[in-house]
């Protein structure tokens, strides 16, 4: 199972990184999450660099993809080059996108007439390019995936992990990073949102 979490320069840590954790709560053999990007490192919206762990390419092979938002997200969808090295494929791979991930996802023509999530930022483009925007945190139809609001990256993690693990593996990972005295309270929220959207 590798699960490929896609980021370019400018990436935003909070989208990218707090997936990364949360998803390392699986511990088993065959389960890898990797910081995909362009090249063998990627520098934050706020100076942070990160080596990564796998490349574009490789993530059109992975189970499955999230793709994180940044802010030269204009300028990579403006890039065919680039873009052409994502071949994402939603009948064989999880497909999650957050905030301005959501226009990726959208000028690869992987949502169609399916609304998105998205933060208020990117809103307008994501119009532009055809999609409805909801007015939620996280939205999912097959094997689609979009959240919008940073802090809305734990959910498009255990939406992954729910989808591959079951839906209490995905429970005690989020418990596990909430917040002391929170704990299920975090749990039932996240889940208020994500249970419509799961395979019953």
């Amino acid at each position: 199972m590798h699960i490929a979490i896609v980021s370019f320069d400018g990436f935003n840590e909070l989208d990218s990184l707090i997936a990364f954790g949360i998803l390392h709560r699986i511990k088993k053999p065959q389960w890898r999450v990797s910081l995909c990007g362009p090249g063998p490192e990627v520098t934050s919206m706020n100076g942070l660099v990160v080596r990564v762990q796998s490349r574009l390419e490789e993530a059109s092979d992975a189970d499955a993809v999230l793709v994180g938002s940044g802010s030269k997200t204009l300028e990579i969808v403006a890039d065919a080059q680039t873009m052409s090295r994502l071949a994402l494929d939603p009948s064989r791979q999880l497909i999650a996108a957050q905030c301005s991930g959501a226009l990726i996802l959208a000028k690869l023509g992987l949502l169609g007439g399916v609304p998105a999530c998205t933060d208020l930022t990117t809103k307008p483009w994501v119009q532009e390019a055809g999609v409805e925007v909801l007015d939620q945190p996280f939205f999912a139809q097959g094997n689609v995936a979009t959240a919008g609001g940073c802090l809305a990256s734990p959910y498009l993690a255990a939406w992954i992990i729910a989808r591959t693990e079951g839906v209490q593996a995905a429970k005690e990972a989020l418990h596990y990073v909430a917040p002391v005295g929170e704990k299920a309270a975090y749990v039932d929220n996240a889940f208020k949102h994500l249970s419509p959207y799961l395979p019953q």
